[in-house]
């Protein structure tokens, strides 16, 4: 197979692999009466972590008003708190409260209990030459990504 083969072939899978782990989000929020940016927003943060709205924003590619929304349902479900930034009033601060921490750990759980059944139907010879390659891909896609 040549490169450009070999190009179109990876084109392929990423295409199919990205609209499956979007449905995965989809289904692992879902269970957790979460929206999947509400879900993709909630897997940004560490377990103590405070973020500014612009850097969550940036993190997650979303203009200011879509990420308002996305923190006001966060917020009305109790899982992280918004206040005013003290050193820039234009900005607002945002933790994971403790109901919020908990649900993050059980997100993170519930994820790799995910990968971890997916690699069941995968034989343990390739585990490691599947996450090397990945690890691969992504080093690379951020590499063009940087160039872009």
């Amino acid at each position: 197979m040549d490169l450009q083969q070999h190009a179109e072939q990876l084109a392929n899978l990423t295409f199919s692999l990205l609209a499956n782990c979007q449905e995965k989000e989809v289904r692992l929020a879902e269970i957790h009466g979460l929206t999947q940016a509400e879900f993709r927003c909630l897997r940004l943060f560490g377990s103590d972590e405070t973020v500014n709205n612009k850097k969550i924003a940036e993190r997650m590619n979303l203009s200011p008003s879509r990420l308002t929304r996305i923190i006001d349902g966060l917020v009305k479900k109790e899982y992280i708190i918004r206040e005013i930034d003290p050193n820039d009033r234009r900005n607002m601060r945002v933790t994971l409260s403790p109901k919020g921490q908990t649900l993050v750990k059980q997100l993170n759980k519930a994820y790799v209990d995910i990968h971890r059944e997916i690699l069941k139907d995968i034989d343990p010879n390739q585990h490691e030459p599947l996450t090397t390659a990945l690890e691969h891909l992504l080093s690379a896609l951020e590499k063009w990504l940087m160039k872009s």
